[in-house]
């Protein structure tokens, strides 16, 4: 029996049978990054969303999360239209640094941080957003060292989570943040140190496709982050409530009504307690800015029957699209949105799974899913794959090529 998959993503039309991306033939865009497998992002669709949260969350600092995907080209084009850039390592705040972005609008977060990214950030001006006692005591240490004054933010572990979320990051024991009873005191501590105190990240979880779940997030990290303010006696400059917001994956999956999230928090924010009355607010981004633009362009290279099963095997795979293959944060694997991207739009005549060419019965891009039919040199297109794509998959694995990479349009 065929399963079910996610909604192809609005945006997408085709060229007779060939799948327009950017307004541009999927074939043509292989022909001209040389090969497959191919990641492609729609910068026009990019700029809708930038525009879209513009629009809803109106004084709101966007900052975006390069984790999600790290493309040079792509940040270079996003360090232009949003307000900061979050990074997880030294490596990314390199990336982020050599797209164009002043370090005093990046944020550097992540447990275990080493002593060389603290110096590199507080060499460069990045404000670190401190994890636990132990890493803000090294921040300092390395900060009257090296005779400067870091730039300190401290990452709160909250005694909430974000319900429904896909990844829950605070609530609980995490190796997220300081747990809020301990945050006061660390505050004091860093301003007594003369460290330059940025305020609070408060990130509960993510992937949440619920409207009512991110209002009562947003609401709680608001009164968390006066309370905590109240008990330290220091107004945080910025409180960074976080992102979480999801895109549709898989079936049954319902888009996230973000004007709705906008519109309580403007309500919020107004009614703000005293003490944040100065601060500013910023939202972190990552798939949902990116993730729907993106779409990976992978090949069949062999068609075979097992069993009265038809498998397309193609030239891509799990090493480049470990979420897709379910490997991601999946309990139960669910298909993301595919289609043959040679036929796209016509009618389903078979039912077929997509499998990469990893020697591991973990690589599946679909299973048991209605495609029209399909021969060795299709390509096939997986759609969602703009964010936690490349940058969230062994692409080391069995030594496979590297995938291409193609930005089109213009942010």
């Amino acid at each position: 029996m065929s399963k079910g998959m996610g909604p192809i993503p609005d945006g997408f039309d085709a060229d007779g049978m060939l799948l327009l991306i950017g307004g541009r033939r999927a074939d043509h865009l292989v022909a001209e990054a040389g090969d497959t497998p191919l990641f492609v992002y729609d910068a026009c669709m990019i700029a809708d969303r930038i525009g879209r949260f513009r629009k809803a969350f109106s004084g709101i600092n966007l900052h975006y999360a390069i984790k999600a995907n790290s493309y040079a080209p792509l940040l270079r084009g996003m360090s232009k239209h949003v307000d900061g850039l979050d990074v997880a390592s030294a490596g990314e705040m390199a990336m982020a640094i050599a797209a164009g972005c002043e370090p005093s609008d990046i944020s550097f977060a992540g447990p275990g941080k080493r002593d060389d990214e603290l110096v590199a950030a507080i060499d460069a001006g990045v404000t670190l957003n401190v994890e636990s006692e132990g890493e803000a005591a090294r921040a300092l240490a390395i900060g009257r060292a090296r005779g400067r004054r870091p730039r300190l933010a401290v990452r709160v572990n909250p005694d909430f989570e974000i319900k429904g979320s896909g990844m829950r990051m605070g609530g609980g024991a995490r190796p997220f943040g300081v747990d809020a009873e301990r945050v006061p005191s660390l505050v004091r501590e860093l301003i007594v140190a003369d460290a330059e105190f940025r305020g609070f990240h408060i990130f509960a979880g993510s992937q949440a496709l619920s409207a009512d779940a991110l209002i009562e997030a947003q609401a709680a990290t608001i009164a968390l982050a006066a309370r905590l303010a109240e008990a330290a006696g220091a107004p945080p400059p910025m409180v960074n409530l976080g992102g979480g917001f999801g895109i549709p994956y898989v079936s049954g999956d319902v888009p996230l009504n973000v004007e709705q999230v906008g519109t309580a928090l403007h309500d919020a924010l107004a009614a703000r307690p005293k003490i944040l009355a100065a601060s500013g607010f910023a939202i972190e981004l990552g798939r949902w800015l990116v993730g729907e633009a993106g779409v990976y362009l992978t090949r069949i290279v062999d068609r075979k029957i097992s069993f009265g099963k038809t498998f397309l095997v193609t030239d891509g795979g799990m090493h480049h699209q470990l979420a897709a293959s379910g490997n991601f944060g999946q309990v139960v694997r669910r298909n993301f949105p595919v289609a043959i991207a040679s036929r796209f739009g016509a009618a389903p005549e078979e039912e077929v799974s997509i499998v990469g060419c990893l020697c591991t019965p973990l690589d599946r891009l679909a299973d048991d899913v209605m495609m029209p039919a399909a021969s060795v040199g299709d390509l096939v297109a997986l759609f969602l794959a703009g964010a936690y794509g490349r940058s969230a998959s062994p692409e080391a694995f069995l030594g496979h090529p590297a995938p291409r990479e193609l930005l089109v349009g213009n942010m």
